[in-house]
């Protein structure tokens, strides 16, 4: 298996001199005040979870978005901090965004506009001029503070997500020896979908400056090569997967994202995991309860709205369950600067008062909603806790939540219930696969997940154990390197290598 220190090897015997750069939104760390102290906690999404292992392998820098209110008072004067805090192993430059820039930049151009068009959500995408300057002008302040720490040296610069759709193309007219990757990890629409964004041929050849453009999987793939051959003159190769456009030449693949397995498994079964379980049940009254959880950013594409009604219509169709059954949403506030993410937070508060006063009894209630930032250690807890994870996401590129659950489950009981629109579901096929837009159906998933016998669920989550443990975060940067700097992947079995 691809472990932290195979995958450091390859990259110091690989990358040679090169200086690997990851560039993302999201810091790793964030520095906020309590009290009088300054503390860190690591944000929620699934793009810090995959990323941290592989820069705690292999060094280098991070560049991201500063969003602590303490964050400028522990860097040096080039932006930099030591990470993780802890034992440091990479360094940290943070960029700071003024109001206006995080504004257009993030919340109108990238979450009110791409995230829902390429969500293919019911929310209107809005694009406005200013906001894509905005947007542009932000990948102008990344690609300077990139550059700051390029200088002359030759670079690998890992570029993540839709936030940056220009920066390869800015980076390189600023920074002449590197080479970069770009992983798209939101799902790509199709080609109709993309005739809404009124900038997409700028946008998608500036995304061909990348050396290697990735997708989680292959409808995603092509996806993009369909909408590339639809709206710019460029040679599209779909046999080898290839781009060439105006003297460049990309490669597009899908790689599916995983996550630190050995890490998330060891983290469950430790002493202080098992001690905050026991806590979680004694602090909401959950002995001898069944319960199951979703672990979310409050988000509009994650399915939190149709849980909650196949919560409710799962205790109308079985009410033999009513005061035996828990479902806890762990919901961390995300956006609110976007309407629909306020009208989302409001709909579930309100949901959750109703579908509680129309069930509860001294004592019980069967919705729970605790929205906080969660530490890893929390919802590692809940994972291990719970009788069922509910992941029922209306699209999703990979979803990294329900790897995390099974990696969890070291004693192979609990049961995945997981929305075949998620990347995961490729992997997870013995997961209880549910139309999260059927609520019906998603009601009666609940039913089957808690009544599913001990000797099914340890056969289902087994296998997929063996398919997270197998496809982890360290096999997938190994095969994106494998790409970008062309060599042999190898691939590693318990018992043989095979090439």
């Amino acid at each position: 298996m691809w472990t932290r220190e195979r995958l450091s090897e390859l990259i110091k015997s690989k990358l040679g001199n090169r200086l690997l750069v990851v560039v993302s939104n999201r810091e790793p760390y964030v520095h906020v005040f309590d009290g009088d102290e300054i503390k860190h906690f690591v944000p929620p999404g699934g793009l810090v979870t995959a990323l941290e292992p592989i820069m705690e392998a292999s060094g280098g820098y991070w560049v991201a978005q500063a969003s602590g209110e303490a964050d400028n008072l522990v860097v040096n004067d080039l932006n930099e901090v030591a990470c993780p805090p802890e034992e440091p192993s990479f360094t940290l430059k943070r960029v700071f965004l003024t109001k206006e820039e995080e504004t257009g930049f993030y919340y109108n151009f990238a979450n009110g506009g791409l995230w829902p068009l390429c969500h293919v959500a019911y929310i209107r995408p809005s694009f406005e001029a200013a906001d894509y300057a905005m947007y542009k002008r932000v990948q102008e302040k990344y690609a300077d503070a990139i550059a700051e720490i390029v200088g002359d040296r030759p670079a690998f610069v890992f570029i993540q997500d839709y936030h940056f759709a220009n920066l390869a193309r800015i980076l390189k007219e600023k920074v002449k020896n590197v080479i970069t990757a770009q992983f798209w990890h939101i799902p790509w629409p199709n080609s109709e979908v993309v005739r809404i964004l009124p900038f997409r041929e700028e946008i998608l050849d500036d995304l061909l400056y990348n050396d290697l453009l990735a997708f989680q999987v292959q409808y995603h793939l092509m996806n993009f090569l369909d909408t590339v051959n639809r709206y710019l003159e460029a040679r599209v190769e779909y046999d080898v997967s290839r781009i060439n456009r105006g003297g460049r030449t990309t490669l597009v693949r899908s790689f599916p994202i995983g996550i630190d397995f050995e890490q998330v498994s060891r983290l469950s079964s430790s002493r202080k995991i098992l001690d905050m379980r026991n806590e979680f049940v004694k602090k909401y009254r959950l002995k001898d309860k069944i319960v199951a959880i979703g672990v979310d950013r409050i988000d509009y594409t994650k399915g939190i709205v149709e849980r909650f009604h196949a919560v409710e219509r799962f205790l109308e169709k079985n009410p033999q369950y009513i005061g035996k059954f828990v479902f806890v949403q762990l919901g961390a506030l995300s956006r609110m600067h976007i309407p629909a993410y306020r009208e989302l937070n409001d709909s579930l508060n309100n949901m959750m008062v109703r579908i509680n006063e129309k069930y509860q009894s001294s004592g019980w209630k069967p919705v729970i909603f605790v929205r906080a930032n969660h530490s890893k250690e929390t919802v590692t807890a809940w994972n291990g806790l719970a009788n069922v994870s509910m992941v029922t996401s209306l699209h999703d590129g990979m979803n990294l939540v329900a790897k995390e659950f099974v990696a969890a489950r070291f004693d192979l009981s609990g049961t995945l219930i997981l929305s075949e629109f998620t990347g995961a579901a490729r992997e997870l096929v013995d997961a209880v696969l549910v139309n999260p837009y059927y609520i019906d159906g998603l009601a009666d998933a609940i039913k089957r997940a808690i009544e599913m016998t001990p000797e099914e669920q340890q056969r289902r989550m087994a296998k997929m154990r063996e398919a997270v443990e197998y496809q982890n975060v360290y096999r997938w940067a190994a095969k994106l390197l494998s790409e970008i700097f062309n060599f042999e992947f190898v691939e590693y079995d318990t018992d043989n290598v095979i090439n």
